[in-house]
């Protein structure tokens, strides 16, 4: 297994966009961290009593993860729809004809390297939305920062895998994409928070996960969800893992 993980990063390596991905990734969540930050600390002076009361800089120190997270995700598809484009998955399973191994090596290999991409990029967007925020901003110590902050990574861990089990099933960029990208940007965060829609939406991987980043504001009638964060980050592991069981069973059945 070594071995597979090994030979899997090479692969990750070779597709071109990796470097590209990964750091727009880490540019969009930090960069955007801290013009977030900057723009409600210019605000707060101005800002009405009963608006500072309702202000949590824990909302305003990871929101930018929704956005740096596509990037994540684009990285997902491209790595798993690289092999099926240009038609080395065959050599990877004639080298390794356990479709089981190669696939929890493939899977591995892209949950080890989102977790070292999370732990910098969370770590890096915590630092640039504290610097933002000035002295309205918080700690690793303040309420809820240190889970929200483990919740961040995990977050971007399972939004890695569950683009990677949808890319396994569907083998194409742009059917991937073209599922992906609608539901994380406009679908979940915009539509699915109308009341119309929120009752089922709010089980959508990403609004169950946002949870524990306080990105659903918890004490708002119109976002609030029917679970607690952590349940919240658990309906997420279990949308990955579905993805992941569904990608699984397509490579086991399905000729290269």
């Amino acid at each position: 297994m070594t071995a597979l993980l090994a030979a899997e990063w090479v692969k990750v390596r070779s597709v071109r966009s990796t470097v590209w991905t990964l750091g727009l990734a880490f540019a969009l969540s930090t960069g955007l961290a801290y013009v977030f930050g900057a723009a409600f600390r210019s605000g707060w002076d101005d800002m009405p009593p009963d608006r500072r009361a309702l202000f949590d800089p824990i909302f305003s120190t990871f929101y930018s993860l929704t956005i740096g997270q596509l990037a994540l995700v684009v990285l997902a598809v491209l790595v798993v729809t690289s092999e099926y484009s240009t038609g080395t998955i065959r050599y990877s399973l004639i080298a390794v004809p356990q479709r089981g191994r190669y696939f929890a090596a493939k899977v591995g290999a892209g949950a080890l390297l989102a977790l070292a991409v999370a732990v910098v990029t969370v770590a890096a967007t915590f630092t640039a939305a504290q610097a933002g925020l000035g002295d309205i901003g918080i700690t690793l110590g303040s309420d809820d920062a240190l889970a929200a902050t483990i919740g961040a990574c995990l977050y971007l861990v399972l939004i890695y895998l569950f683009a990677t089990g949808v890319a396994v099933l569907l083998r194409g960029a742009i059917p991937t994409l073209g599922i992906l990208m609608p539901l994380l940007f406009l679908g979940s965060q915009g539509l699915g928070n109308l009341p119309q829609i929120k009752p089922v939406a709010q089980y959508l991987p990403d609004q169950a996960g946002m949870l524990i980043m306080h990105i659903v504001p918890p004490g708002d009638p119109q976002f609030a969800r029917d679970y607690g964060p952590w349940t919240g980050l658990a309906i997420m592991a279990l949308w990955a893992a579905a993805a992941l069981a569904a990608g699984y069973v397509a490579v086991r059945r399905r000729d290269a």
